[in-house]
């Protein structure tokens, strides 16, 4: 299975494993990380599941849309490597992907 970093918001990094076809949100609830809240469950209504992706993935990931956009400008953590861990698709392509969590609005 392919790897994914997650770094929490205390900077503590912790390597999982995740099933290709799940969502970024989803490996990382999984995994047991509360601190990622996704209230919504992946619908994209909401930006609780919020996370920095490394700059090394950015080609790899797909655009983000309108919607994902519109979400992140509520956050007061958005940088230019800020995406919602629901829109991403957890593919063998991001095996060793690294996302940080984003701080809590």
């Amino acid at each position: 299975m392919p790897k994914l970093i997650v770094v929490t918001r205390e900077g503590e990094s912790r390597e999982v494993e995740g099933e290709v076809g799940l969502s970024v949100m989803e490996v990382i609830r999984d995994n047991g990380f509360d601190s990622l809240l996704a209230l919504c469950g992946g619908c994209c209504s909401c930006a609780t599941c919020h996370v920095h992706v490394d700059p090394e993935f950015a080609a790899k990931l797909p655009p983000m849309s309108a919607d994902e956009d519109d979400l992140l400008d509520s956050s007061s953590d958005r940088d230019d490597h800020s995406r919602l861990s629901c829109q991403l698709q957890f593919t063998a392509e991001l095996d060793g992907l690294r996302v940080t969590i984003a701080a809590e609005d």
